[in-house]
């Protein structure tokens, strides 16, 4: 069972998700916070596999909350969401240690589909937020160079190779079809190049992907 913590301010809110969640055969909910500072002292206690976290609460907001939870909790994972979808939010969010970020708007399918997706230590990015993310904030900051940035530094070229196909998007699959590699090689590589960038998941990798310079931020 995926045990899931829920942190809104909206009590509505909260009830509507723990129906949805709870009538799921592979969830439970496990308890419920109305702000960040109980969502981490939940946490603590409950210990759940996912914790819901709503952005735009009173006191210790959504990114203090899930800064907390990442840095106490890392076996955690935080799915984020958001009535607005700001890229910069997205970008705070992810930075944070947020293994994906929803708007409040996406359907109950893609809601669940998404606990799932975090719970197996994948990232869960709406595609919409994603591309804007990269679109109209990432690719207008100022890039490090790639060969030169510490963050990517210690990389070697094939591990490099690879941080740019997943800041395009690829899967594991189609890097494997790229590179005529196995999966479990490319599997092997992002494992490697996670801890040597120090990230937690694609979402985040993707970020720095385009920071450092890996790829053109007009392309």
């Amino acid at each position: 069972m995926i045990r899931v913590l829920l942190a809104d301010d909206e009590a509505l809110v909260r009830t509507g998700f723990r129906l949805l969640l709870g009538s799921q055969p592979d969830m439970t909910v496990v308890g419920e916070a109305a702000d960040g500072a109980e969502a981490v002292r939940l946490g603590g206690r409950l210990r759940p596999d996912v914790v819901l976290m709503d952005l735009h609460m009173p006191g210790v907001d959504g990114v203090q909350a899930t800064e907390r939870i990442a840095a106490e909790l890392p076996e955690v994972r935080v799915l984020a969401l958001s009535t607005f979808d700001l890229d910069e939010h997205v970008v705070a969010m992810l930075r944070a240690g947020a293994a994906g970020f929803l708007p409040k708007d996406v359907s109950p399918e893609e809601l669940v589909e998404a606990v799932r997706v975090v719970h197996r230590g994948e990232a869960a990015v709406a595609p919409r937020l994603l591309t804007r993310l990269i679109g109209t904030f990432v690719r207008a900051s100022r890039p490090r160079l790639a060969t030169t940035s510490p963050r990517v530094a210690d990389l070697t070229e094939r591990e490099r190779e690879v941080l740019t196909l997943i800041g395009r998007g690829r899967s594991n699959p189609e890097i494997a079809q790229a590179l005529q590699v196995s999966p479990s090689t490319v599997k092997n590589h992002v494992t490697n190049l996670f801890g040597k960038i120090g990230v937690r998941d694609r979402a985040q990798a993707v970020i720095v992907a385009y920071e450092t310079g890996l790829i053109d931020r007009k392309a």
